[in-house]
């Protein structure tokens, strides 16, 4: 994510240092296996079938979510997490929750907290270990009228955090964090999902996966994606224009942009996606899916960029976008990843030091933009509860 800098600049050179020496200290705790092991419920599979409305404002329709669990104890409940809530929270009589869901079979659910975002799911019996179960819910999301990731702009939507995902437990217990309206508060296992997009036929939907069309009802189509080993799901919608180029190292690359988007910042943010994902594939390993979505709008400053595995909104000018730095996020927090609220530095100074090393800049120093280390109490390691409470200027 690009919008967000006041915590990401100071990172770069520790990012830097990270990777280029990775026998320290920090490496080698990176590879010990002893929470990692036990993140459960894991191998999380999503089965989502949604029929959108006429201008893909309101979604309804019903998902299934099966997974293993991998800890040592039994499995008695799971935490779905209702990211599209996280900015309103429980909403009000006259204005719901963007993300609604009911007719939970497979468990029996208890009443949401975290602000609405956390629904605990009690298991109809104890899961013992590798053992795989699964539950169902109907859902029905509408788009918040705001311009955001999860959000509209004219006759655009963006369904970034929309569909409700599992919640990580690990060592550290269960992971229930707060969306504290900026960065992300995400920490999700990677899993596979098929999701099914009835919609009218005159939306063009860019989706997380390769997506699959064929025509439904009059007027209406259906797009099927697909997406293996990816720790969320991401779509737009709109009538949007399109391109569809192919990198030189292989890489299909779909470009979808709003009519007023500047044709000099499409140009640019083709070029510079081609170059990145084949750079960043020789450098980190080959890009891990089959596609990827670029997803462009000269309105976005709202929030700026933001990554999904497979899709990127992109605030793109004349003079290009921060591309490069969603991109590079399809590695480091895509294939590599972390919890993005109790350690918001890795994957975002990880991004941005692949981002340098792109344009051949300078990594040893933060960027231009930004001084020297903020503060005597500034730290590198902070959560984004720390960044909530008073020190964004940190």
């Amino acid at each position: 994510m690009t919008s967000i800098r006041h915590w990401r600049a100071p990172m770069l050179a520790l990012a830097a240092v990270l990777l280029l020496m990775p026998q320290t200290a920090a490496a080698q705790g990176a590879a010990e296996p002893a929470a990692a092991a036990t993140a459960t419920p894991d191998r999380p599979s999503y089965d989502v079938s949604l029929r959108g409305d006429s201008d893909g404002s309101h979604w309804t329709g019903r998902q299934t979510v099966s997974f293993r669990n991998a800890a040592r104890t039994p499995l008695r409940s799971i935490d779905v997490r209702l990211w599209g809530n996280g900015a309103d929270g429980c909403g009000a009589a006259d204005r719901p929750s963007p993300v609604r869901v009911g007719g939970v079979t497979g468990g029996t659910p208890r009443p949401l907290t975290v602000g609405c975002t956390a629904l605990r799911i009690d298991l109809p019996a104890p899961l013992p270990q590798g053992a795989r179960t699964s539950v169902s819910f109907d859902i029905a999301i509408t788009v918040p009228d705001r311009v955001h990731r999860f959000g509209k702009d004219g006759a655009h939507r963006y369904l970034g955090n929309a569909l409700p995902l599992l919640s990580v437990r690990d060592a550290q217990g269960r992971h229930l964090d707060p969306d504290v309206g900026f960065g992300e508060s995400f920490h999700t296992l990677a899993g596979d999902f098929r999701v099914v997009l009835d919609h009218p036929g005159t939306l063009v939907v860019p989706a997380t996966g390769t997506t699959t069309r064929r025509p439904g009802a009059p007027g209406r189509t259906v797009s099927t994606s697909t997406a293996r080993g990816v720790r969320d799901f991401a779509w737009a919608a709109g009538p949007f224009r399109s391109k569809t180029v192919t990198t030189p190292g292989g890489i299909r690359l779909n470009a979808y942009w709003t009519a007023t988007t500047s044709p000099e910042g499409v140009t640019t943010d083709l070029e510079d996606a081609a170059g990145a994902v084949d750079e960043f594939g020789l450098r980190f390993g080959r890009y891990p899916y089959a596609e990827l979505d670029l997803v462009m709008s000269d309105t976005l400053d709202g929030f700026g960029s933001m990554e999904f595995p497979g899709l990127v909104l992109l605030w793109t000018e004349p003079e290009g976008s921060a591309v490069v730095h969603e991109i590079a996020h399809q590695w480091f927090y895509g294939l590599v990843g972390n919890d993005q609220f109790a350690s918001p530095w890795l994957d975002e100074s990880f991004a941005q030091y692949a981002n340098q090393l792109y344009y051949r800049e300078d990594t040893t120093t933060c960027w231009e933009d930004h001084g020297a280390w903020p503060s005597d109490t500034a730290a590198l390691t902070r959560t984004l509860a720390y960044y909530a409470d008073g020190h964004r200027s940190e």
